[in-house]
C-alpha cells in the first residue's frame, strides 16, 4: 500500500515537473501531450484513493466535445472541459429550426377557451337561440307553397331543351349557328325565368331564392360545358373522319370509352348533372365501387355540421347583426368597427364549417354514391401566399369550369392575358351579385364590388407581401371582408324591408 502510494506520489511529482519545464520552455506543450498528462493525473488519483489491486473506473467528463466542436485559438483551455459552441437560438431564422408544433397546440388550445368563453357569454346574454322549427320558415312561408322546389323541377326543361339540340346538331338537322343561338337562348332564359319568379312570387323566401337560384347557376355552368365539348367532338370528327376506332373522339387512345355522339343519351346527361363536377366529359374517372364506411361518414358529417351551422347562425351570428343595427342607423363608426370585429370571428368560424360541410362531405357523399372518381374539389388554400393562388384552389370545381371554359377559350381569341384574367372576375362578381341581390329583392352592388377589389388586392398582395406576409393578408381578407359585405346586405334589407314600412 505504502509503496504504491509512493509509486503515485512521484508520479505526481514527476507530471508536475515534466509541466513545469513545458511551461518553462518557449514552445509550450502539444494538446496530445495535455491529455496525455491529465490521464495520468486521473488514473494517479484513482490509484492513491482505491487501496486495491482492480483499479477504480473513472467517469468520464461531463462536457466533453469531439474533435469537430473544437475551435482553434490560443487560450480556449484543455478541450475536454468546454461545453459551449458556436450556435443560434431555436427562435433566430438561422438555427434553421422548424418544429413550432407545441406552439400551434397552444394556439389551439387558446383558440377553443377564448372562444368557449365567448360562447358561454353568448348563452348567458341571450338564453338558448336554437329553434329547429323557425329554419322550416326560412325556407316555406305556406306549407301548402313551395315556389323554390316547384323551380328547381322546373329546371330539367332546360336541360332536355339542350340536349335535344345538341341530338340535331349530331345529325346535322341544323346548324352550328342555329345550334349557337338556341343555346344563347336557352342560357338567359336559365338565368332570367327563376328571377322573374323570385320577384313575381312574393311566397318565395330569400333561404329558398338561394337554393334554387344556385340550382340554376350550376346548371347554367354545366350546360355551357356541355355544348363546347360537343362542340370540340363535332369539329374534331369533321377533321378526322378516316381516323382509327381505337381513339376517343378527343383524341386519347381509349380501350372501351364512350365515342360521340354515342354520349348523347339521356343516362349520360343526367349523370352529368348529377355528378359533383361543372366540367363535362364523355368518359368520367369512376371508382371501381361503393365505399359504405366512408359513405356513411360523410352523411354523418353532413347531419352533424348541418345543425351545427344552424345553431352557431342563430345563437351567434343573428344576435350580433341585429346589435349592429343601431350603430349604422346613428353612424357611430366606432361601434361600428367594433361590431364588425365582434362578427368577424362567428361569421369566419362558419364559413370554415361550411366549406369542410359543403367542399368534403358533401361533395364526397354525392361523388361515392355515383362513383365519381375525380374527387379534387379543393386544395390547400389555407397555404396561400398571394390572392390569385387562394382563388385557383379553394373551389377546384369553379376554377377548372374557368380555366377551360373562360379564360382559355378567351386567350386563343387574341385577348391580353390580364384582360382575361379581368374577364374571369367580372364573371365571378357577376355571379356572387346574382346569388345575394336577387333573393333579397334589392340591388346592391357590395357582392360585386368585393369579387373586383380581389384584383387590385392580388396586385398588391403578390408585389409587396411574400411567403407569411401574403398568407397572412389573404387571411385578414377573408376574416373582415366578409362580415363587411354582411353588415351591408343586412343593413340594407333591414331598412328597405322593416324601417320603410309605415306604424299603424
Amino acid at each position: 500500500m505504502g509503496d504504491r502510494g509512493g509509486a503515485g506520489g512521484s508520479r505526481r511529482r514527476r507530471t508536475g515537473s515534466r509541466t513545469a519545464s513545458g511551461g518553462s520552455g518557449g514552445g509550450g506543450t502539444s494538446g496530445s501531450q495535455t491529455e496525455e498528462e491529465l490521464r495520468a493525473a486521473a488514473g494517479a488519483g484513482a490509484d492513491a484513493g482505491g487501496g486495491g489491486d482492480t483499479p477504480t473506473p473513472t467517469a468520464a467528463p461531463a462536457c466533453t466535445r469531439t474533435p469537430s466542436e473544437e475551435g482553434d485559438g490560443e487560450g480556449v483551455g484543455p478541450p475536454d472541459l468546454r461545453c459551449h459552441r458556436l450556435q443560434e437560438s431555436l427562435f433566430s431564422s438561422a438555427s434553421g429550426f422548424s418544429n413550432y408544433r407545441g406552439i400551434l397546440n397552444w394556439c389551439v388550445v387558446m383558440l377553443i377557451l377564448s372562444n368557449a368563453r365567448l360562447f358561454l357569454e353568448n348563452i348567458i346574454k341571450y338564453g338558448i337561440l336554437v329553434d329547429p322549427i323557425q329554419v322550416v320558415s326560412l325556407f316555406l312561408k305556406d306549407p301548402y307553397s313551395w315556389p323554390s322546389l316547384c323551380l328547381i323541377i322546373v329546371a330539367n326543361g332546360f336541360a332536355l331543351a339542350a340536349f335535344q339540340v345538341e341530338k340535331r346538331l349530331a345529325v346535322g338537322t341544323i346548324t352550328e349557328r342555329v345550334g349557337l343561338l338556341l343555346y344563347v337562348a336557352n342560357l338567359l332564359t336559365m338565368l332570367c325565368f327563376p328571377a322573374a319568379v323570385v320577384f313575381m312570387v312574393k311566397s318565395i323566401t330569400p333561404v329558398g331564392s338561394v337554393f334554387a337560384l344556385g340550382v340554376y347557376t350550376v346548371l347554367f355552368l354545366k350546360m355551357v360545358s356541355y355544348y363546347h365539348v360537343n362542340l370540340w367532338c363535332r369539329q374534331y370528327r369533321a377533321k378526322s373522319q378516316a381516323a382509327s376506332g381505337t381513339k376517343k373522339a378527343n383524341g386519347n387512345v381509349v380501350s372501351n370509352g364512350v365515342k360521340y355522339p354515342a354520349n348523347l343519351t339521356y343516362r349520360d346527361l343526367y349523370y352529368f348533372l348529377f355528378a359533383p363536377t361543372l366540367c363535362y366529359e364523355l368518359n368520367f374517372p369512376r371508382s371501381p365501387r361503393i365505399r359504405k364506411r366512408f359513405l356513411l361518414r360523410r352523411l354523418f358529417e353532413m347531419l352533424f355540421f348541418t345543425q351545427l351551422l344552424v345553431g352557431l347562425i342563430q345563437q351567434w351570428m343573428v344576435p350580433t347583426i341585429q346589435n349592429s343595427m343601431k350603430p349604422f342607423k346613428d353612424m357611430d363608426y366606432s361601434r361600428i368597427i367594433e361590431r364588425l370585429l365582434k362578427l368577424a370571428v362567428p361569421n369566419h368560424f362558419i364559413w370554415l364549417i361550411f366549406f369542410y360541410w359543403f367542399f368534403h362531405s358533401c361533395l364526397n357523399a354525392v361523388a361515392e354514391l355515383m362513383q365519381f372518381g375525380d374527387r379534387e374539389f379543393y386544395r390547400d388554400w389555407w397555404n396561400s401566399e398571394s390572392v390569385t393562388y387562394f382563388w385557383q384552389n379553394w373551389n377546384i370545381p369553379v376554377h377548372k369550369w374557368c380555366l377551360r371554359h373562360f379564360y382559355k377559350p378567351v386567350m386563343k381569341m387574341g385577348v391580353n392575358k390580364w384582360m382575361a384574367k379581368i374577364g374571369v372576375f367580372l364573371a365571378s362578381a357577376f355571379f356572387h351579385e346574382y346569388l345575394v341581390s336577387v333573393p333579397l329583392r334589392m340591388f346592391r352592388p357590395w357582392a360585386f364590388t368585393g369579387m373586383m377589389a380581389q384584383i387590385p388586392l392580388a396586385w398588391v398582395v403578390g408585389r409587396f407581401l411574400q411567403g407569411n406576409y401574403g398568407n397572412a393578408a389573404v387571411w385578414l381578407s377573408l376574416i373582415i371582408g366578409q362580415p363587411v359585405a354582411v353588415l351591408m346586405y343586412v343593413h340594407d334589407y333591414y331598412v328597405l324591408n322593416y324601417e320603410a314600412q309605415p306604424t299603424s
